[in-house]
């Protein structure tokens, strides 16, 4: 990560757990690339995550579970090359931590380590705590996850919201008091009804990141393509789009195939000069063929 400037005051993993007394609104958005994690920290984002969701968005899958840790570390290291100011944190991809505290602590550690993020994000509730913390033991903060978990999409049946009977509600609640107990310094609440957003959030006393989960959580967090437009299916109902980048990118590309295509791309005053003595001869020109 680059050295913050002096005036420049980096958000902080404490700086974020004491967000709700404060009374400060979280902002989380999602970054893969170093352009636009530049932009998104200068805009005042309080925490880029470096999704998984990277696997939908950018490398072409259909889910986020073939993402491996070396995509995400490659990731990483982009977005905290450009934050100077936001929080970075990193999710902990399919089967990174899945198959035991000792892988589970080696590949978190490695997103600090190699990665230069602040903190690491795992899904899931209270099967989760122990592995919590055993992460918190080898000083690796971790952000919790419950709700809509995209890596369990099979055990779910798709991506549907949780949390709709009044058992299911309870233990998502239960979860989230498991995990706030374990350690964890916030928790994403993701697709349940604005009722049990409230119901959790109310619950504990770490604060709540939205996303698909109504008005009550203490901040929100969206994919940035579905903020952007430029995801290549619709975007999901709680997602609300501030510009549509796709359709620019595809309108600015149009342009440019044209006027190349017509010879008005280069124009003069996109060529470098040659001294007179290099110039063509007489009559040669744009597109002609030399024999």
């Amino acid at each position: 990560m680059s050295s913050p400037s002096p005036s420049i005051r980096p958000v902080t993993v404490p700086e974020i757990r004491a967000a709700r007394p404060s009374g400060r609104r979280i902002v989380m958005l999602t970054a893969y690339d170093h352009p636009t994690a530049r932009l998104l920290d200068e805009a005042g984002a309080d925490i880029l995550l470096v999704g998984d969701s990277v696997g939908n968005n950018v490398l072409g899958y259909s889910s986020t579970l073939p993402v491996t840790m070396e995509e995400m570390l490659h990731h990483t290291r982009a977005v905290t090359r450009a934050a100077r100011r936001s929080l970075v944190v990193s999710d902990m991809p399919y089967m990174s931590y899945q198959t035991g505290r000792r892988d589970a602590i080696r590949n978190a550690g490695r997103f600090l380590k190699e990665g230069g993020a602040a903190a690491v994000k795992i899904e899931g509730g209270r099967k989760r705590a122990a592995l919590v913390k055993a992460l918190l033991d080898a000083e690796i903060p971790v952000m919790g996850h419950i709700g809509l978990t995209p890596q369990s999409v099979h055990l779910m049946g798709g991506y549907r919201v949780q949390g709709k009977r009044i058992d299911q509600a309870r233990a998502l609640v239960e979860d989230a008091v498991a995990l706030e107990e374990a350690g964890v310094f916030s928790l994403v609440l993701e697709g349940m009804p604005e009722s049990v957003g409230r119901a959790v959030t109310e619950a504990v006393g770490i604060p709540t990141i939205g996303i698909g989960a109504g008005r009550y959580c203490d901040g929100q967090v969206l994919v940035l393509h579905d903020l952007l437009g430029l995801g290549e299916t619709p975007s999901p109902r709680f997602a609300r789009r501030y510009a549509e980048i796709g359709r620019e990118i595809e309108g600015a590309a149009r342009l440019f195939i044209a006027d190349v295509r017509a010879g008005s791309f280069p124009a003069e005053a996109e060529i470098y000069t040659t001294p007179e003595s290099l110039a063509p001869a007489r009559g040669a020109g744009p597109g002609t063929r030399h024999r």
